[in-house]
């Protein structure tokens, strides 16, 4: 049952101190602990005093009711037009309509059998709604809504000038359809009134120096503002805070990472590394120089390395991990890099293999390691990873299986480092007899603001350039319902690559009819409730392109994850070596593939993809000496955020500035959440996008702190707070990274 504020005098205790930790039952009484704990899961008066309001309105506006969303929960403020009361034809009793305006559209109010609120809601008054936006009969309405009348609050305008109380802002929280937003406001006044002076987890000197209000004023004026200044002020303080704690906690698991001993892993004079940058036909870019010094730098330090290794689609990141390799293969160590996927760790292997040459493969054994081996062929790789024969080890998830021991671990590679969770990195790295050094790479470029609030515990390091004789990559939006003739036009331009022997990816985001995308397929599904449109398939596509006269002559095949490691090795091996000119495949050939003659990619459903995945798709041509073309074909409609997202990525091929559109787009809604760090808890006030600045400033103050003081010894609120907005799934998280 929701609360019922409306008519319930709640009487604000005496202000007796509350800690932050103290537990709502104690603070709000039992039954609105209650309440909120359903509705939000809030436990402590932490919880609730940072719940914000998600914006600000006035006793004087109106909400524009025409804009309402059908399905949601919404909270407005609207006048009283019209009340009318009859009986209901179908049963017993009477049916309560209240019509309310914002001055240009209407909206029903019903209640059944409760006569007694029309004395309440007269016309002219003006009130909070909230509830469930629903359609009936062509009408839109909210039934039985709660509210709560503005003219109710007259009372607590207490000694106020009318024009003062009128102007002053209403907090509207985000609420449920069991908790409104005036309700979680009662709570709130209830915590504020009884909390007392709070602790503060940034040190005066640093609010001082950039201006900020301490926390208790802070917390006062986000929820109780009187003018807008006030709750402006409160917010930049507030996002500054976080900003500052995460920074902190990040900060100090950094430091407490190169503080555990690692084995230095330096490259010998005249050894492994110099015979293979003595032998490489090419060029280094300047990016990729850097970049090595960085690692190698790192490798030779008794502090284990920790380091995020990102850059454009096929800028050569794997070509310096597998120099890393060599340095701490000269040390006597063994490298293992963890791919996501069976046909990426095939290709990582065997792409190792042809760069390093014969002579040094047959001396550093790559091997390879996954779930779908054979029992002799597992055994046998085990048995080189055991004796410290292969000294460079490629796989799946099966690398962390308890049965796969090291002779001698010294590095660490993880591949795609979003396919993994923490405990699955953490597995690998505990196979070490002292901590390995670990080097996390991803073809997804991320924003600066999101490596220092994500990945802020690790040193980063950024390879953009491209490497010599990389043709470009032309992308085109092929918006298939208002171009149908377009749809003819792609397999025909299909065609015209073929003919100059070239091949093509066609990429669908199911296998087939049953609907299931690839496990690690970030493929969006439509709204709960909405009949699933029809997408293309891959075994359906695969035999429309055969059958179609334009590629009646084209050798097409599938790929998918159905099917078994051999039967994907052998399509991969047969692409690569031209024996098949189309391959129509799932998001499985999305990274790490490498065909340098595939210079077409067509994407069908492309709006039912990622922006970063789509990136990732379009780097898989262009990669050789001819020009790539990828088509993104979509059926969402213009102004969508489903299209937006196909015409960005169709717009640039800048990766960093797609992952920022991207994070716009998503409006990121859970950075630190599990995909990431195995966490519950979100940003609340911060935008990694927006608040560059906030979060450069507030990592620039941490810093010394935690120089001097790893431990917080001497900042207790500081590190009661980094117990607090760290749930216990997220500590772990920070202690594994």
């Amino acid at each position: 049952m929701p609360l019922r504020p409306v008519t319930e005098t709640v009487t604000s205790p005496p202000r007796i101190g509350y800690s932050l930790d103290a537990k709502l039952p104690g603070v709000v009484g039992d039954r609105t602990a209650s309440a909120l704990k359903r509705a939000f899961g809030m436990i402590t008066v932490a919880e609730l005093l940072t719940h914000y309001p998600r914006r600000y309105a006035r006793r004087g506006e109106l909400t524009a009711l025409a804009k309402l969303p059908l399905g949601e929960d919404v909270t407005i403020i609207a006048e009283v037009r019209e009340v009318r009361e009859r009986p209901m034809r179908q049963r017993r009793g009477s049916l309560l309509e209240v019509s309310i305006t914002d001055g240009e559209g209407f909206l029903t109010l019903t209640w059944f059998n409760q006569k007694w609120r029309a004395d309440q809601l007269r016309p002219g008054t003006r009130g909070i709604f909230a509830g469930k936006v629903t359609e009936y009969r062509g009408k839109v309405q909210l039934a039985h809504p709660d509210y709560h009348l503005l003219d109710d609050l007259q009372l607590a305008g207490g000694g106020k000038d009318l024009k003062e109380w009128a102007e002053s802002p209403i907090p509207i929280y985000p609420a449920t359809s069991t908790v409104a937003s005036w309700q979680i406001q009662k709570a709130m006044e209830v915590v504020l009134d009884g909390i007392g002076e709070i602790p503060d987890p940034v040190p005066a000197e640093v609010r001082a120096e950039h201006g900020l209000l301490s926390l208790t004023e802070a917390f006062e004026l986000i929820h109780r503002p009187e003018k807008d200044s006030e709750w402006r002020r409160a917010r930049d303080a507030l996002r500054f805070q976080e900003a500052f704690v995460l920074q902190t906690a990040l900060l100090a698991q950094r430091a407490a990472a190169h503080s555990e001993p690692a084995t230095p892993r330096a490259p010998k004079p005249g050894g492994l590394l110099e015979r293979f940058d003595a032998a490489l036909p090419f060029e280094l870019t300047g990016d990729q120089k850097a970049v090595g010094a960085d690692i190698e730098r790192d490798l030779g330090s008794d502090a284990a390395m920790m380091r995020l290794l990102q850059g454009e689609v096929g800028s050569g990141k794997t070509l310096v991990a597998v120099r890393a390799m060599l340095a701490v293969a000269d040390s006597g160590g063994q490298s293992a890099l963890l791919a996501p996927t069976e046909v990426l760790a095939t290709q990582h292997l065997r792409s190792i293999a042809r760069v390093l040459g014969p002579d040094l493969s047959a001396q550093l054994m790559p091997t390879l390691l996954t779930g779908q081996m054979s029992t002799a062929e597992r055994k046998k790789a085990l048995l080189r990873i055991v004796t410290g024969q292969a000294r460079i080890v490629v796989g799946t998830h099966a690398l962390l299986s308890e049965s796969v021991q090291f002779y001698d671990l010294g590095f660490v590679v993880v591949d795609e480092q979003h396919r993994f969770g923490v405990e699955q990195r953490d597995t690998l790295r505990r196979k070490g007899a002292t901590p390995p050094h670990v080097l996390v790479m991803t073809a997804t470029p991320i924003p600066r603001t999101v490596a220092m609030t994500v990945f802020g515990d690790l040193d980063v390091s950024v390879i953009s350039e491209l490497p010599a004789g990389r043709q470009g990559i032309q992308s085109v939006a092929v918006p298939i319902v208002e171009k149908p003739a377009w749809g003819t036009r792609i397999w025909e331009r299909v065609h015209e690559e073929l003919e100059l022997g070239r091949q093509a990816f066609v990429v669908c985001p199911a296998i087939d009819a049953s609907g299931s995308a690839e496990e690690d397929a970030d493929v969006e599904e439509p709204p709960e409730g909405s009949a699933p449109p029809a997408r293309a398939t891959v075994l359906d596509t695969a035999e429309q392109l055969r059958k179609l006269p334009v590629l009646s002559s084209a050798r097409i095949e599938v790929l998918h994850g159905r099917m078994s490691g051999d039967e994907k090795d052998a399509v991969m091996r047969a692409f690569a070596a031209g024996e098949i000119d189309v391959l129509v495949a799932t998001t499985v050939i999305e990274v790490g593939v490498d065909v340098p003659n595939a210079s077409v990619m067509v994407v069908l459903d492309a709006d039912r993809f990622g922006v970063s995945q789509l990136h990732q798709l379009r780097g898989r041509v262009g990669r050789g000496g001819v020009p790539g073309l990828c088509l993104l074909v979509t059926t969402a409609e213009q102004g969508t955020t489903a299209r937006e997202r196909v015409e960005a990525v169709a717009e640039t091929l800048d990766g960093f500035a797609l992952a920022e559109t991207d994070l716009e787009l998503r409006r990121e809604g859970d950075v630190l959440g599990s995909t990431q760090s195995g966490a519950r808890s979100s940003l609340r006030l911060l935008r990694v996008v927006k608040d560059a600045d906030v979060i450069s400033d507030a990592r620039a103050a941490a810093g010394p702190l935690v120089d001097a003081d790893p431990t917080l010894a001497a900042h207790p609120a500081l590190a009661a707070a980094l117990e607090r907005r760290l749930a216990e799934t997220e500590r772990e998280f920070l202690a594994k990274t």
